[in-house]
């Protein structure tokens, strides 16, 4: 069977979606305060490659790039910010129909489906300090059925 990341259009696909994201977040007045203390200036891709890994694709993020514990320290410390993640949810949401993922079949669901629980949960998890994320964490695998241990 097909991955997610397969059907998402691979390596091409993640880094579309990726930069029509990135560029939306940064047009939005609420979650563009993400970035304000600055981002890699390969912000982009690096999240296609992690996006790439988390739905089937290859391991190049955590290969070369960092672990879970990593990309979830980057996004904690700083709080709860339920109305930035609705915003950062309905950006993707809007940027998969302008890549192209505009039928609401099951591919456009779970890419849905994933990206909303990564933000409401595994992003979200450390709210009071990056400090409190355990070392080791790996990068959590999303199917066709959702979570996968």
């Amino acid at each position: 069977m097909q991955t997610v990341y397969e059907a998402a259009g691979g390596d091409a696909g993640m880094r579309h979606l990726a930069a029509t994201w990135h560029r939306r977040v940064m047009a939005d007045a609420v979650v563009s305060h993400a970035f304000s203390h600055g981002f890699h200036p390969e912000h982009s891709d690096r999240l296609a490659a992690y996006w790439a890994e988390a739905l089937g694709g290859p391991t190049t993020y955590s290969d070369t790039m960092g672990d879970e514990t990593s990309v979830v320290r980057m996004h904690s410390g700083n709080g709860e910010h339920e109305e930035m993640d609705r915003r950062a949810i309905a950006c993707f949401d809007e940027a998969l129909t302008e890549v192209g993922l505009i039928e609401e079949g099951l591919l456009r669901q779970v890419l849905h489906d994933y990206f909303e629980w990564a933000t409401t949960t595994t992003m979200a998890r450390y709210h009071h300090s990056a400090d409190d994320v355990p070392r080791g964490l790996r990068i959590p695998c999303w199917s066709w059925d959702g979570f996968q241990d």
